[in-house]
């Protein structure tokens, strides 16, 4: 059994959508003579790094992250590839469509499982970018209806950087799926692993980090 961290590092440099908020921590206690601990206070945006999106997120009547079951956070999972000759046009809003991931769903030669993680990077920039690839919501629906439970992404979104009506992730809220993005998957080969990621109970809010793992299987 091996395990592999998808969870990229957080720091003051991590990309964030702009306008939204920085990573930022500051030392409030420091060991030493007269403390004998360290202590740290930090400030981020809900959507840091990798995290997971509740339905309040993208619906005024959805859950808050810390209602939400963490069962479809865990279990069997493929990785799938969108890079190379299979990624879509960057920078002309093409996202990953239907036909092209049933195609990489049948190159793992397995069944299709209740969580699909989606590999679009090479290697995921180390600033932010606008023009990632975005995942349509006829994809979605099609999952769905395969019964998959839970999509991950490596970008910071499903839904184009620029969209205002944020069609994917209404897909997402009308399925009752779950999300991840932000996801490090530079060194994932596709193929089925276990996945390993619940969010943190953040009691009301949008979405929470996670620490997220991939666990091999035989």
């Amino acid at each position: 059994m091996t395990l592999i961290d998808i969870t990229p590092p957080v720091s003051a440099a991590t990309p964030v959508f702009p306008g939204d908020t920085a990573f930022s921590a500051i030392r409030t206690c420091n060991l030493g003579e007269d403390c004998p601990v360290n202590v740290s206070r930090i400030v981020m945006s809900t959507h840091t790094g990798a995290h997971a999106d509740a339905p309040l997120h993208y619906h005024p009547a959805g859950a808050s992250i810390d209602m939400l079951d963490p069962a479809p956070y865990i279990g069997p999972c493929a990785v799938v590839h969108f890079i190379g000759q299979n990624k879509p046009v960057i920078g002309q809003n093409k996202p990953v469509e239907t036909a092209a991931l049933e195609t990489a769903l049948v190159d793992i030669g397995a069944d299709i499982p209740a969580r699909i993680l989606i590999r679009t990077y090479e290697k995921q920039p180390a600033t932010w970018d606008g023009a990632f690839t975005a995942v349509s919501p006829e994809t979605i629906e099609w999952l769905a209806l395969r019964g998959v439970k839970l999509i991950g992404v490596d970008t910071p979104s499903l839904d184009p950087a620029e969209s205002k009506t944020m069609d994917a992730h209404k897909a997402i809220y009308r399925c009752d799926m779950r999300v991840l993005e932000g996801l490090m998957l530079d060194d994932v080969a596709p193929g089925l692993y276990e996945l390993i990621a619940p969010p943190l109970r953040l009691e009301g809010l949008d979405a929470a980090p996670v620490r997220a793992l991939l666990r091999t299987v035989s």
